[in-house]
């Protein structure tokens, strides 16, 4: 029997896939509980449908973070601190700082998470610090620490 999964299915297959299987797994098991829909015509078609919409989100979304990459890759962002002994800053910059200073420069929301920092920065100087915009896009931003 041909089904349409709607969701993950371990050993079988990932959501939206097309998979062949047993009549009475697919009866007993796989409809019953959510996570297939018969294959008929009108189930391929939907299916055909939210893949075309997906694929644009996703074509849009790289478009955005592309332009948010180059964006980015422009940008230094200036922190000021206070600092000790051998220019070792009281307290630290950390991904939350840089992600504020970013949506507050360029306008644009930013997860703390996407900022791909070791750890956080107790010195003074320029630090080049990635961010992580999609799985395979990474840009890289300047940030500048100075003295109060």
């Amino acid at each position: 029997m041909k089904i349409v999964l709607t969701q993950d299915v371990p050993n079988l297959g990932r959501a939206g896939e097309i998979k062949e299987v047993a009549d009475g797994y697919a009866r007993n098991y796989l409809i019953p509980k959510g996570l297939a829909l018969l294959a008929t015509k009108s189930t391929l078609k939907q299916l055909e449908q939210r893949r075309r919409v997906e694929a644009k989100r996703a074509e849009r979304l790289r478009a955005e973070m592309t332009d948010l990459a180059q964006q980015l890759s422009l940008l230094t962002l200036s922190f000021k601190a206070k600092v000790g002994e051998k220019e070792r800053l009281y307290g630290s910059i950390t991904s939350g700082d840089i992600a504020k200073a970013i949506e507050r420069e360029t306008g644009h929301p930013m997860d703390k998470r996407k900022v791909e920092l070791e750890e956080p920065i107790r010195t003074l100087g320029y630090h080049h610090v990635p961010i992580k915009l999609l799985p395979d896009l990474t840009a890289e931003i300047v940030v500048l620490v100075e003295p109060e």
